[in-house]
């Protein structure tokens, strides 16, 4: 596949990214409920551990700088990017078509590790040093979404990867 195909494809996830973000969304102080996972598990899918790094990490970086909620911090960019690497690292298959057995395995590891370590203890992290509120707590709180949220994950992208993997295939690995 060639890198203007890879780029093309990453931007538009990237924009996806940052609508979902900044206008698809539920945000609260210390909970944000989005789509956002959307097209980073499809880069994860479709383009790799890097470039799904990258639309997280840009997504999140354009679209607080271009649509703020509330004041810029870092850690949350952090978050984006460490996502988008988990994603991409157990995701990507270099190209090959992933049986239906193995997709929905990696997508129940990639989703349960993300957001455990990343949405629970890191972004609760990020929000207890932002509000002062208490880390504990915070993280009883994002737990019970969190837990929601892993099927959800699962049955979408996989849904979302089933439909669409016939014109990917043609789109990204057929050479005109």
């Amino acid at each position: 596949m060639s890198k203007i195909k890879k780029s093309v494809l990453a931007a538009m996830l990237l924009a996806v990214f940052i609508v979902f973000n900044r206008f698809v969304s539920i945000k609260t102080e210390i909970l944000i409920i989005s789509f956002t996972f959307i097209p980073m598990m499809m880069s994860a899918i479709w383009l790799g551990p890097v470039y799904s790094t990258v639309v997280a990490l840009l997504g999140d970086f354009i679209g607080a700088i271009l649509f703020p909620f509330g004041p810029y911090f870092p850690g949350f960019t952090v978050s984006n990017a460490l996502s988008g690497l988990i994603y991409g690292l157990f995701l990507y298959n270099k190209g090959n078509e992933m049986s239906n057995k193995k997709l929905v395995v990696m997508l129940i590891i990639s989703s349960v590790l993300q957001l455990v370590v990343v949405n629970i203890f890191i972004t609760s992290l990020w929000i207890h040093m932002l509000y002062g509120k208490a880390y504990l707590a915070i993280m009883a709180g994002r737990t019970v979404t969190q837990l929601v949220m892993i099927p959800i994950h699962v049955v979408s992208i996989y849904m979302l990867e089933k439909f669409s993997r016939p014109y990917m295939k043609k789109y990204l690995y057929e050479e005109k």
